[in-house]
């Protein structure tokens, strides 16, 4: 049987066991719960996981932007998971605009948001950021903002 390939039965109790010990930061919470591979499920969205891959989401939009300002996430309102080759997070989340400079490159944790009126910002964003853990990689396949 591949890695990647999945079917019901037995075998996926196993692979994903392997998966999981290997990846128990991430996965902690998977094994207790009746997530399966392939399947989308409902998370908590201040799940560590979710929040960066939020992150991930908003840095990969403040480097495709030209706003002289840059963005974090305000608010995450859902979060799905999937296993699929490592977790892939499904995310409807709020940025806002930030009194730091892009030319500065604090770090988004120390970023207030906007208050002057005529700057403030918000954009609803559905983002979906695959996790490759044991690569240390993230990627950011899809992000929409409006």
């Amino acid at each position: 049987m591949r890695c990647d390939s999945w079917t019901e039965g037995p075998a996926n109790s196993i692979v994903l066991v392997w998966f999981c010990v290997s990846l128990s930061d991430f996965c902690s919470q998977i094994l207790n719960s009746d997530v399966k591979p392939g399947f989308p499920k409902t998370i908590k969205t201040n799940d560590a996981g979710v929040l960066k891959a939020a992150r991930h989401s908003v840095e990969r939009f403040n480097n495709c932007t030209d706003d002289i300002f840059l963005f974090k996430e305000s608010h995450i309102s859902r979060a799905l998971v999937q296993i699929v080759k490592g977790l892939k997070y499904m995310l409807d989340v709020e940025i806002g605009r930030t009194t730091c400079k892009k030319t500065k490159h604090p770090s988004l944790d120390n970023c207030d948001f906007q208050t002057n009126g005529t700057l403030k910002r918000t954009l609803s964003c559905y983002s979906e950021v695959w996790v490759i853990p044991w690569l240390q990689r993230f990627e950011v396949p899809v992000l929409l903002c409006h």
